[in-house]
């Protein structure tokens, strides 16, 4: 039911201008499908539906252009928690150890998780150097890296 229903709300916004919740409600109820508001509300934020400005100054729902590169995120954060051993801190450098062979891995995963404060990076075979532009930044990241692995 939540396949077919997800893809109807697919189908409804590629080929009409939903503007709110209540009007893909309608939509959806037009079609034989009986829903709630709250219900609604979890299949845009799974399906990744944005709001973008459309012809006449109105804002419709759409398909993410991102939704690809958030599942992937999403794929890359488990190879992280996965392969990381060890991490600490040295001044502006954070350096984590990884299981053999997944430091490119873990290192992608972390460029893709727009770290305002990461300079850089640069990853080996099992480990992953990251330029942190102040010391206090590297030791704040390496909370952020335990609670991400906790």
């Amino acid at each position: 039911m939540k396949s077919k229903r997800q893809q109807e709300i697919l189908d409804i916004i590629t080929s009409h201008e939903v503007e709110t919740q209540e009007q893909l409600l309608e939509l959806l109820k037009a079609r034989g499908i009986q829903t709630t508001q709250a219900t609604i509300s979890r299949d845009i934020k799974q399906l990744h539906l944005v709001k973008e400005l459309a012809a006449g100054g109105i804002y419709k729902y759409a398909i993410s252009q991102r939704k690809a590169a958030v599942n992937f995120a999403g794929r890359l954060r488990t190879i992280f928690r996965e392969s990381v051993v060890s991490y600490d801190a040295a001044q502006n450098i954070v350096v984590v150890k990884t299981l053999s062979g997944l430091a490119n891995g873990a290192a992608e995963a972390l460029d893709n998780m727009d770290i305002p404060e990461l300079v850089g990076s640069l990853a080996g075979d099992n480990t992953i150097i990251l330029i942190m532009r102040t010391n206090e930044a590297a030791v704040e990241f390496c909370q952020e890296i335990r609670e991400m692995l906790s």
